[in-house]
């Protein structure tokens, strides 16, 4: 009797035991550090402009901002390729993250000086900044997570790099929304600031990742042009590598132009404040976080090209439940389960699909790369969803919408499960997926 159950506690201790190693805490600090500016130009800034008499039409323009972050590949090739003056001696990684963290700490507090009341220009142009120095921060914080983590912990470390986020964002929110009723939005911004320390802290503690390839010491024409080009390069020098950039423009589509209707949805459905902030806040973000530690389990048991395949089918049949919460009504049981199912297959499919972005890099460009899959992985769900959502919403219905959003994902599934039988999956990858790369 006592030998099971000694076995099941070991099986128990196994599977939490990974969460806890050091790399692992080191991603979900990145994390925390890496949601904060989304945040802070997201819902934090819409409600803010709301609150000072801003209208709507140059609230939502707002969200050019977050387009900055699909611009990132274009300046990532700095951050693999050009060495620091002084702080170059600290190494790469760790320069680059206390200097975009100092950046994102100055656009935080630029943004919590400006009025928008006053100097609705002035606010536009801050609001950008955060962007722009949020993304940089994003691509240090990415490269160095990836070259941190062995190959083993990819599930794990994006598990825990994606606890952090969903923290880090919703906490940096709450706290700005707190303290601004009480002190004011500057104050509450200026606050707000801390949350760039767990990264550049981690990263001053940490010191250099081990498994990171330096390609270059000099730093002349030739050296600077290879930097640029050099990551894209070898990238789709690899067999495979278009069809891989497909997959990762398309696969998430359906998910994306899903999400960003579910607050339509329900105010339609005329659910109350409360009613929203119950299920889709706090069920949402508890169901979120079973969904990452169900996928850092998974992709250790399963492996990684299963578990990325079931990802995908539950990102795409979770819009089903939409569909029938739409076609239902206003019902709380129906919105917690529609809620808690997306969120669970979210957090699940944001593992394991970010273990997967991951191991397509190659060591010696990491940020470059991973920038490219990151901003290739949300431009055209956004593009879509800004230029047609709301007119397919209006012309089809609620019901049908979400069930052609389920039929977009069925592209990126069947393209996936042609990948895998003809071993592209494998002959794609990068060396971050290695247990001893070569140089």
């Amino acid at each position: 009797m006592d030998a099971p159950t000694i076995e099941q506690r070991r099986g128990a201790w196994d599977s939490v035991k990974p969460y806890l190693e050091r790399e692992s805490l080191a991603a979900f600090l990145l994390g925390l550090s890496s949601g904060f500016p989304y945040a802070m130009i997201g819902a934090t800034l819409t409600t803010r402009l709301a609150q000072d008499g801003i209208d709507k039409k140059t609230v939502t323009a707002f969200t050019l901002a977050f387009m900055v972050y699909n611009l990132k590949v274009f300046w990532a090739w700095i951050i693999d390729g050009v060495r620091l003056p002084v702080l170059g001696g600290m190494g790469q990684r760790v320069s680059w993250m206390l200097v975009c963290g100092v950046l994102v700490i100055a656009a935080v507090l630029n943004l919590a000086l400006v009025d928008p009341g006053a100097d609705i220009g002035a606010t536009v142009i801050a609001a950008v900044l955060v962007g722009a120095a949020g993304a940089s921060f994003d691509i240090v914080i990415d490269a160095y997570r990836i070259e941190t983590l062995k190959p083993y912990q990819l599930g794990t470390g994006s598990g825990m790099s994606q606890y952090g986020w969903r923290i880090g964002s919703t906490g940096a929110g709450a706290l700005a929304l707190v303290l601004s009723a009480r002190h004011g939005w500057g104050v509450g911004y200026a606050a707000c600031a801390v949350f760039a320390l767990p990264a550049m802290l981690t990263a001053l503690f940490l010191g250099e990742p081990e498994r990171r390839k330096v390609v270059l010491q000099k730093r002349g024409i030739g050296e600077i042009w290879n930097s640029i080009v050099g990551p894209f390069g070898e990238f789709f020098r690899r067999n495979g590598a278009f069809l891989v950039l497909l997959f990762i423009l398309v696969h998430k589509i359906g998910d994306t132009l899903a999400n960003l209707t579910f607050r339509l949805l329900f105010d339609d459905l005329h659910f109350s404040n409360d009613e929203i902030a119950l299920y889709d806040v706090g069920l949402g973000f508890w169901a979120y976080m079973i969904g990452v530690f169900i996928g850092g389990v998974a992709f250790a048991k399963m492996g990684l090209k299963r578990s990325v395949m079931l990802s995908l089918v539950l990102m795409g049949v979770s819009n089903v439940s939409f569909a029938a919460l739409a076609a239902a009504g206003h019902s709380n049981w129906g919105m917690a389960g529609a809620i808690g199912f997306e969120n669970i297959a979210s957090g699940y499919g944001g593992v394991v699909v970010i273990a997967y972005f991951s191991a397509l890099c190659d060591l010696r460009f990491t940020a470059s790369q991973y920038a490219l899959i990151s901003a290739g992985a949300s431009v055209v769900g956004r593009l879509l969803t800004g230029t047609t959502a709301g007119a397919l919403i209006e012309t089809m219905g609620y019901v049908n919408f979400y069930l052609l959003t389920t039929l977009a994902a069925v592209p990126g599934i069947v393209l996936f499960w042609w990948m895998m039988r003809t071993g592209l999956v494998d002959d794609a990858m990068g060396t971050v997926g290695e247990d001893d790369p070569q140089p």
